[in-house]
């Protein structure tokens, strides 16, 4: 069993175990879709790494007191992130005027109540999974506070919101030229926020040569 498929079963029962709610609970349990799992597969994991704060079928009311199920809800701190796969078959290439207008309002009333969401289609994942990723970063990064610890000092401080901006691994050299100051200094700075845990080592055994964000 890969890595990813273990902690996706880990993650698919944890959810199964705290849900209460008896709708949410007989999705889950027959298990996601194809496109899901495949989106989890060869998009999420691989960019991200873990499923924190990821919510499977995750319920949601509309405004005519009915029920929607978002195919992943990823909410870090009671953030509002939606992430739908969208297929490409006869529901896609056929769908009818009322089914259309369906799609377009329920993603109307994800925004008006707050949602920030990001619709994937099928083929994309399949076809073109490294821009996914980059798009799943860029969403990650919608829920990353702006703010730092007002304890880092102002070096520290600008490595964070370095890292940020970027959304990807980097590297001791390129933000070293950042800040503008030697190589053993930004391995200490790098160092010091691995051990405060808001970054991690990307690549690298016995000498780190990326480092990345702790989404």
């Amino acid at each position: 069993m890969s890595q990813f498929e273990q902690l996706y079963e880990e993650w698919l029962q944890m959810n199964l175990d705290q849900e209460s709610n008896p709708r949410r609970r007989e999705l889950l349990q027959k298990g996601l879709g194809h496109g899901t799992i495949e989106f989890l597969r060869s998009v999420w994991f691989p960019a991200i790494g873990n499923f924190n704060h990821l919510l499977p079928e995750w319920e949601v009311r509309d405004f005519n007191n009915g029920y929607r199920y978002l195919d992943l809800a990823y909410m870090p701190g009671g953030a509002k992130g939606g992430i739908e796969i969208q297929g490409y078959g006869p529901h896609a290439r056929d769908l009818d005027v009322r089914r259309f207008k369906d799609l377009c309002r329920r993603h109307c009333l994800l925004s008006l109540d707050n949602w920030t969401f990001l619709p994937i289609a099928y083929l994309s994942i399949v076809e073109e999974p490294k821009q996914c990723q980059q798009l799943v970063l860029a969403f990650i990064g919608k829920f990353i506070a702006t703010d730092v610890s007002s304890t880092f000092s102002w070096l520290e401080a600008e490595t964070v919101r370095f890292a940020r901006r970027l959304l990807r691994p980097i590297t001791p050299l390129e933000l070293a030229k950042h800040l503008r100051v030697s190589d053993r200094q930004t391995r200490r700075i790098l160092h010091s926020l691995v051990e405060l845990q808001i970054l991690d080592i990307a690549s690298g055994q016995e000498r780190a040569r990326t480092y990345k964000l702790r989404l």
